[in-house]
C-alpha cells in the first residue's frame, strides 16, 4: 500500500523513506484515537536520528504537528501552526540551550507529560538533542518511557554522529526514524520553491552547506553568514609562519565567539527585562523594592542559564567554521588525486587548485585530519584556544 505524505512533511528535504514511515505512523494514530486496532506502527516513543542538518528536529515537529491534526498533517489548521509554532498546548518541547539537558527541567517535563491531553488527541513530548542528557534527567525520562500514559508519545532527537550519548535502555524502547543527508539537488530545489531564491545561489549555497539545510538557507539569505565563510576559507592563505598561525586562531575564535553573542544577546536582554519586571523591578508599591532585592537568587540562576547558552552558543559557531575549513581540504585532495568529485567551495576553486600544486596527497590529509582533530578535541572540553592554536600549527606545516 503506498502512503501518502501529508502537506505537514513537504519542509522535510530529501526524506521520502522516512516521510513513508512517520504517514503510516499518523494513519496508525489516528485509528488509535478513533478506539481501532490497527496501529501501522505507531508507538508511544521515537527517536530521530541522523547528520547535521538533516532535519531531525523538523521531522519530530511535523510528526508531532501530524499527529494532532485530526486530517494527519493538513498544515493549514490551528493545531498544526500552533504545533510547528511551538504554542500548542499538548506539545511540550525541550531545546537545551546549554551544555546539558538538567534532571530538574526532565522531571517537570515528564510530570506535565503524565497528563491527559487537553485536545482530546496526544501529549507530545519533544526532546532536541537528546544526547545532552545528563545521565539523572535520562533516569528520569526512562522511567517515563517505560510506563507511559496510554496517549504521551515521546520523540527524540540526536545526531547519528553520538547515537551512543542516549542510554541503551531507553534507545531500545524506541522506535528509530534514521534521516539520511540531503543531495545538493534536493536542497537546492527546496531554496528556490521556498525561499525564493535564484537557481545559480541555489545550487552554490547547497553545495557549500554539504547537506545542512539550515546551514543553506543562511549561506543563500544572509550576506553576514557569507563573508564569515569567506573569512574562513582564506585561512590557508594566511599561514605564512607560526606567528600567523597564532593571529589566525585568535581571528577565528574571536569572530566566531562575536557571531554567537549577536545571536543570543537580544534574547539575554529581553529575557533579563522580562524576569526583572516578574520580580517587581520598577516597581513603586509599597514592599516592591524589597521584594526586588530578594530576587538576586532568580537573577544569578538566569545569568548561569544565559552563560551556558552563549557557551554553547560559541562551540556552535566555531564548529560551523571548522567545517568550512575541512570542506576546503577536502577539496584540494580531490583535486590533487583527479577524483573528479563536484567541489564543496566551487566558489575556491583557484585556491583550492593552487594548494594542489604545493601539497602532497598525504600532507593535505594530515590538515584534513588536524580539522577534524580540533572538531573532536572541543567535543571534549579542550579549550577553544589551545585546540584551534595547535590545529593552526597542524595546518601550516602539513
Amino acid at each position: 500500500m503506498t502512503v501518502s505524505a501529508a502537506p505537514v512533511f513537504a519542509s522535510l528535504v530529501g526524506q521520502d523513506e522516512a516521510v513513508a514511515t512517520l504517514s503510516a505512523a499518523v494513519d496508525g494514530a489516528a485509528a488509535i484515537v478513533r478506539g481501532e486496532s490497527v496501529t501501522n506502527g505507531m508507538t508511544h516513543a521515537w527517536l530521530f536520528t541522523g547528520p547535521p542538518g538533516s532535519g531531525r528536529s523538523v521531522a519530530a515537529r511535523a510528526f508531532a504537528a501530524a499527529l494532532q491534526c485530526a486530517s494527519g498533517g493538513c498544515g493549514v489548521c490551528a493545531e498544526c501552526h500552533t504545533t510547528l509554532a511551538g504554542t500548542h498546548s499538548d506539545v511540550r518541547s525541550v531545546v537545551p540551550e546549554g551544555l546539558s539537558i538538567s534532571v530538574d527541567e526532565m522531571r517537570a517535563l515528564v510530570l506535565r507529560a503524565a497528563s491527559a491531553p487537553t485536545g482530546g488527541r496526544w501529549q507530545v513530548v519533544l526532546i532536541e538533542d537528546a544526547d545532552r542528557l545528563t545521565e539523572k534527567a535520562s533516569n528520569a525520562l526512562l522511567k517515563a518511557v517505560e510506563e507511559p500514559s496510554p496517549r504521551t508519545v515521546f520523540l527524540l532527537c540526536t545526531p547519528s554522529t553520538h547515537p551512543d550519548d542516549v542510554s541503551v535502555t531507553i534507545r531500545s524502547r524506541c522506535r528509530v526514524v534514521t534521516l539520511r543527508t540531503p543531495s545538493a539537488e534536493s536542497i537546492a530545489e527546496m531554496l528556490v520553491r521556498r525561499d525564493g531564491v535564484d537557481g545559480a545561489s541555489a545550487a552554490w549555497a547547497a553545495a557549500a552547506s554539504q547537506g545542512h539545510v539550515g546551514r543553506a538557507r543562511r549561506l543563500a539569505r544572509d550576506p553576514e553568514a557569507r563573508s564569515r565563510r569567506g573569512a574562513v576559507l582564506a585561512v590557508p592563505r594566511r599561514l605564512t609562519g607560526i606567528g600567523a598561525c597564532f593571529d589566525a586562531a585568535s581571528a577565528l575564535i574571536a569572530a566566531t565567539e562575536s557571531e554567537a553573542t549577536d545571536n543570543v544577546s537580544d534574547v539575554d536582554t529581553k529575557e533579563r527585562a522580562a524576569l526583572e519586571i516578574a520580580l517587581g523591578g520598577g516597581g513603586t508599591g509599597r514592599g516592591a523594592a524589597t521584594a526586588f532585592r530578594g530576587a538576586a537568587g532568580a537573577l544569578k540562576e538566569l545569568e548561569r542559564r544565559q552563560k551556558s547558552r552563549t557557551t554553547r552558543a560559541k562551540r556552535d559557531a566555531l564548529d560551523r567554521a571548522l567545517v568550512d575549513l575541512a570542506g576546503f581540504y577536502r577539496d584540494v585532495l580531490a583535486q590533487r588525486l583527479g577524483a573528479g568529485v563536484p567541489a564543496v567551495h566551487g566558489d575556491a576553486t583557484a585556491d583550492a587548485t593552487a594548494a594542489a600544486r604545493r601539497w602532497t596527497p598525504e600532507s593535505t590529509l594530515r590538515r584534513l585530519e588536524a580539522v577534524l582533530a580540533c572538531r573532536t578535541a572541543i567535543e571534549a572540553n579542550v579549550k577553544p584556544q589551545i585546540a584551534v592554536e595547535a590545529m593552526m600549527v597542524t595546518l601550516w606545516r602539513g
